[in-house]
């Protein structure tokens, strides 16, 4: 019910061109955060200076189902804009996750190691996967914001 309500404030709000007090945007049962970059492989990216922290979104986990595993990448390995750094593998699939951004990675989340669940229960937060150097800080406006994301899952939602 609460959900339904702040669905409703925030379809309201947008048909009425007003900014709602809230960072996050809800769809359906997926959420996009507004201060991050999204690459259409479901990869968010939070960049801060010329750190950036990556994860899967919220629509991907969802998708994936229950997350039982995580492969995480070495620190000080490089990775490239659109290449594989990993994967997280659930009890439906496994799916490559791929880096937003290229640079050298400086930090993984060890608690995934641990407790997977967390990009599950929270993606954006504690469920966060890389930090990353960035090398190239232009790359993030090849990447959607929040609005271009929202459009982007469901048009493509649409076509499954």
């Amino acid at each position: 019910m609460a959900c339904s309500r702040m669905m409703w404030a925030t379809r309201a709000a947008t048909y009425l061109r007003i900014s709602v007090p809230f960072t996050l945007r809800v769809r359906g049962f997926s959420s996009v955060l507004r201060d991050l970059k999204y690459a259409d492989s479901h990869e968010w990216v939070k960049v801060d200076g010329i750190s950036a922290t990556i994860g899967i979104t919220d629509h991907a986990q969802d998708h994936l189902g229950d997350v039982v595993y995580v492969e995480l990448p070495e620190v000080g390995a490089s990775i490239s804009q659109g290449s594989s750094f990993g994967a997280v593998e659930s009890v439906k699939a496994t799916s490559d996750v791929y880096s937003p951004v290229s640079g050298k990675v400086i930090e993984v989340n060890e608690e995934l190691n641990s407790s997977p669940g967390l990009i599950n229960a929270s993606p954006y937060d504690k469920g966060w996967i890389i930090k990353v150097e960035m090398s190239d800080k232009d790359e993030t406006n090849k990447l959607m914001d929040s609005d271009q994301y929202s459009k982007f899952c469901e048009e493509e939602d649409a076509k499954h």
